[in-house]
């Protein structure tokens, strides 16, 4: 498992960051993102829509649950869990699927999940992704490979 800090100093950093690892994703990888509310974790899927290739507005899915974003490189699927408490809740909404992604599947509140995104047969090549606010405008961005 590698694990990498970046330090952002502004949202358009973060994008930038994102946008270079839609640049380099795969098919079938999944990015679980925690952070606590305004950390920038939609600046970062919006980034790495970019870097896919996607020109569709990105915008959190709180209400919606999932987004899709199709027209890039890879199909992405944007998934909010901040209004879900429980695995059971996911799971009844129907998210599952979204684990073992043809494209690339981001996942806010990822930590709200459990155990079933540390099991290697559930997920396959997953990405942890914790920001926390520094300082106003500044963000600690940890990225964990899981290597598979």
């Amino acid at each position: 498992m590698s694990k990498v800090t970046h330090i952002s100093h502004s949202a358009a950093e973060t994008e930038a960051l994102g946008e270079a690892w839609g640049r380099s994703a795969q098919a079938g990888w999944v990015l679980g993102l925690s952070g606590d509310l305004g950390a920038g974790k939609t600046q970062l899927v919006r980034g790495l829509a970019r870097g896919l290739g996607v020109t569709a507005r990105v915008s959190s899915p709180t209400f919606a649950l999932a987004n899709e974003y199709g027209g890039g490189r890879l199909l992405l699927a944007h998934i909010d869990l901040y209004r879900l408490e429980t695995e059971h809740q996911i799971i009844g909404a129907g998210l599952e699927e979204y684990l073992r992604p043809a494209g690339v599947t981001v996942i806010e509140w990822a930590e709200r999940w459990g155990s079933l995104l540390s099991s290697p047969r559930a997920v396959g090549a997953f990405r942890r992704v914790q920001i926390e606010v520094l300082e106003k405008g500044s963000r600690r961005i940890v990225y964990e490979d899981s290597g598979a």
